[in-house]
């Protein structure tokens, strides 16, 4: 398999986890969210869905660019993209937990543990391909304002 489709393979992979973890959040969206109480800095609804497919976009660039050097460095690669699918499952796993299940309070504990994990992919994939990394950094600053959108977000309706 060459790198082009290394890489649409991983971004077509992450862009269908975004949009079937989506289908959890579309129904909270119009229903249980609206009657939240949110900080000022909450942006508009409109905004996630083209920032998240941009996000998994990038995801997907970067795990192709690394995945893509497997046969040089196989054992540091493999270790990256475990890291790699760990994030992208905690990922999908937070919209389930705040939207699905609308509990802030167990999504903001596990959204620190998604951010740990996203960290230690952008570490790993920086050592494999500097792009890969620097890929990952808009994603780590998103799940950060989150994690913060979040905690403010279960703090204001505890």
């Amino acid at each position: 398999m060459n790198k082009i489709t290394k890489i649409l393979t991983v971004v077509v992979t992450c862009l269908a986890i975004g949009y079937f973890s989506g289908t959890v959040t579309r129904s909270a969206i119009t229903t249980w969210y609206p009657t939240l109480i949110k900080p000022v800095f909450n942006p508009p609804n409109w905004i996630f869905a083209p920032v998240w497919s941009m996000l998994y976009i990038m995801m997907g660039v970067a795990a192709g660019l690394v995945w893509d050097r497997m046969e040089y460095e196989q054992t540091i690669v493999k270790k990256a993209l475990i890291s790699f699918a760990i994030q992208l499952g905690l990922n999908a796993l937070w919209s389930y937990l705040f939207f699905g299940l609308q509990n802030p309070l167990l999504a903001a504990l596990e959204i620190i543990i998604l951010w740990l994990f996203i960290y230690e992919t952008y570490i790993q994939f920086i050592k494999i391909n500097k792009i890969a990394g620097y890929l990952f950094l808009p994603y780590l600053a998103w799940v950060s304002f989150a994690m913060v959108l979040n905690g403010s977000i279960w703090w204001l309706n505890r």
